[in-house]
């Protein structure tokens, strides 16, 4: 018996050092902040529908009169501060290069209101007024700092870009366009939002192997709990935003050039471009997770895997100023 209870410590031992090195490799991620940027967060609070809604903002040294707007939006169980992480910092870099104003705006009890009827966290139940925050939040801005109201876009991870789809559902006229990233349009039986029925620009970027948010559509799960309900697929998504803008062709379809030969993901795009209408691009993420792309920094592989063939800043912003999605040149 003496002999067998320190081997059962050893087994012990290694059993509990792999579940270390197991979840360290599952959660862990490389995010740092960036150095040297020279402008400044400003924390901020607002009162809307009797509740303090709380915000932070990235005002750029660079901050032009009459400067675009980005509002980034969260995912679930996050915050403002969480939303720079998920993106990698890439939108403040962004902020400086063109002048514009960033702002993170955080959930009710770090979540938002979308358009899942379904959804049993609070910011659903309770039926927070999102938009009604968010078009006070913009008008804000405006007084603040001067920003353009007609260069107003709204962009959101998961949970975060369900809300962006929201905006762009039931307040086209607040914004400019949308981007929603590892997030798909609720299915028919689970919409609760009342659309407006009005095209605008929309970008969609998914994971084509997304743990969370099926990208062939389906029931929605995160870490057990399907309340969520179930979304609609990536390409009808694309398509219910490419016929409110009256889009009659299937899209044009391309393939990107592989060049992050080892992260084992690469990137097609479907999109939507005509003259006096709207643009839609649909990014898929070949072999991506709920996570979004960065050429450097990857999000906890919890998530699936982080590509690393595109910046989401520097995408998003391209779409939203030139109209159109395509590979940068090297």
């Amino acid at each position: 018996m003496r002999s067998f209870l320190p081997w059962a410590g050893g087994i012990a031992a290694l059993v509990i050092l792999g579940g270390m090195a197991a979840g360290w490799w599952y959660l862990s991620s490389d995010v740092s902040e960036p150095e040297g940027l020279p402008g400044e967060h400003v924390a901020g609070m607002l009162q809307h529908g009797g509740l303090d809604r709380r915000w932070l903002a990235y005002v750029p040294a660079t901050l032009k009169s009459r400067a675009p707007l980005l509002l980034l939006l969260h995912g679930s169980r996050g915050d403002g501060n969480d939303m720079r992480l998920a993106t990698f910092y890439g939108f403040e870099v962004l902020a400086e290069r063109e002048g514009a104003l960033v702002v993170y705006p955080d959930g009710v009890e770090r979540h938002w209101n979308d358009c899942r009827a379904s959804a049993s966290y609070a910011a659903n139940t309770r039926n927070i007024d999102d938009v009604g925050f968010l078009r006070a939040l913009i008008a804000r801005m405006g007084e603040h700092y001067g920003i353009d109201p007609r260069r107003v876009y709204v962009a959101g991870i998961s949970n975060g870009g369900h809300m962006a789809y929201r905006m762009g559902l039931e307040a086209p006229d607040a914004v400019a366009g949308i981007a929603a990233y590892v997030a798909n349009l609720p299915a028919r039986d689970n919409l609760g939002c009342e659309p407006r029925h009005q095209a605008l620009p929309v970008l969609i970027v998914n994971g084509t192997e997304d743990p969370i948010n099926p990208y062939d559509g389906g029931v929605v799960e995160l870490f057990g709990d399907t309340s969520r309900g179930a979304v609609r697929s990536a390409r009808e998504t694309a398509a219910y935003w490419a016929d409110l803008a009256r889009y009659s062709s299937e899209g044009q379809h391309s393939d990107w050039e592989d060049r992050a030969t080892d992260d084992g993901t690469r990137v097609s795009t479907l999109q939507w471009v005509g003259p006096d209408r709207p643009p839609v691009a649909l990014v898929s993420v070949v072999g991506g997770g709920h996570t979004v792309p960065d050429p450097v920094f990857r999000l906890p592989r919890l998530l699936g895997r982080t590509s690393h063939e595109l910046d989401i800043a520097a995408l998003t912003w391209a779409f939203f100023s030139e109209g159109a999605v395509q590979q940068p040149p090297l």
